[in-house]
């Protein structure tokens, strides 16, 4: 996976991310979007099998990037409790 930021401002983020489809990049979205901060969060791309994908976050107030950190370790945290029921 690659990722590189195409807009940086204090209440949004874009992000290009290269190699990874809807698979994780869905559930990201899904997570920020439970967040009352946080005012958008979607995922765009040329058609649906393109390798590169837009993550756009815009939040009401603080740093989308520290929004985008819980929300990824909300995620692994579900996937272990996940993984460790299975065992």
């Amino acid at each position: 996976m690659e990722m590189k930021t195409l807009r940086k401002t204090k209440t949004e983020l874009e992000l290009q991310i290269t190699g990874e489809d809807e698979t994780i990049l869905h559930p990201i979205t899904h997570v920020l979007l439970q967040n009352s901060d946080v005012d958008y969060a979607a995922i765009s791309a040329e058609n649906p099998l393109a390798p590169v994908k837009i993550l756009v976050i815009r939040v009401k107030k603080g740093s989308p990037e520290d929004y985008l950190k819980k929300a990824i370790k909300q995620l692994e945290d579900e996937i272990k409790t996940f993984g460790k029921q299975i065992q």
